[in-house]
């Protein structure tokens, strides 16, 4: 009898282990399905043709932050850095090369809100994208900026006008916010030309042109979601 006594307590008790974990697995799979699908994009890895969401800051050649999504650095920095401009999250597609020589981007300024936008360039844009792949949410990755002609650029003293610079009051060295266009022919001769904004160096000066370097040679960029295509 003692005998028999043993086997039906264990017998209970892996019954009971077994409604524990019954229903311990019926709890998580109800948390589960009320999170949605959503959970499964940690295991996500970006491929050519997903629409990514990023979060992304642009450094100079000297390492100072120059555009940036990241309001805390914002606050923190611009009031030593007057030229930290603060920018919207935007949406790249990975692996793709940007079809034009500019990518605009949504930028705040304290005079009009978050009213004008801020020229990235092809190289920026399409150094991003690629680096996009093969990264996850919530993924942080440091990108280097290839450098090209159309990181430098030689502005007229009439180009430099149109952006209301007088070139007599600038330096080799200044840092200069200037009017951008994908059409820099039309800028000088038309002034309703679309222009946005993009902040440079002043290299090389003469009395009739400057050389204007706009290249920032990194980007720090942060996956902030993954729209599989």
């Amino acid at each position: 009898m003692g005998e028999k006594k043993k086997k039906e307590a264990s017998t209970k008790i892996w019954q009971k282990a077994l409604i524990v974990g019954a229903c311990v697995l019926f709890v998580v799979l109800m948390i589960v399905s009320g999170m949605g699908s959503g959970w499964l994009s940690i295991f996500t890895v970006i491929k050519p043709g997903d629409t990514v969401v990023i979060d992304f800051t642009f450094f100079n050649a000297e390492g100072n932050p120059i555009l940036t999504t990241d309001q805390q650095l914002y606050v923190k920095t611009s009031p030593t850095s007057g030229g930290l401009v603060l920018s919207r999250q935007i949406s790249i597609t990975a692996n793709q090369t940007l079809p034009r020589s500019l990518y605009p981007v949504q930028i705040y300024t304290a005079e009009s809100g978050w009213s004008n936008q801020f020229a990235i360039f092809s190289p920026e844009y399409n150094a991003i994208s690629g680096a996009l792949v093969g990264m996850k949410l919530n993924e942080q990755k440091r990108v280097n900026i290839p450098s090209g002609n159309s990181m430098t650029q030689d502005w007229s003293s009439d180009q430099l006008r149109l952006n209301k610079v007088n070139i007599s009051e600038i330096s080799v060295g200044d840092v200069l916010a200037m009017g951008v266009s994908d059409n820099p022919e039309a800028e000088v001769s038309n002034t309703s030309a679309i222009t946005y904004v993009r902040t440079g160096e002043v290299t090389q000066k003469t009395e009739s042109n400057v050389l204007v370097d706009f290249g920032y040679p990194t980007a720090d960029i942060r996956v902030v979601s993954i729209n599989n295509r």
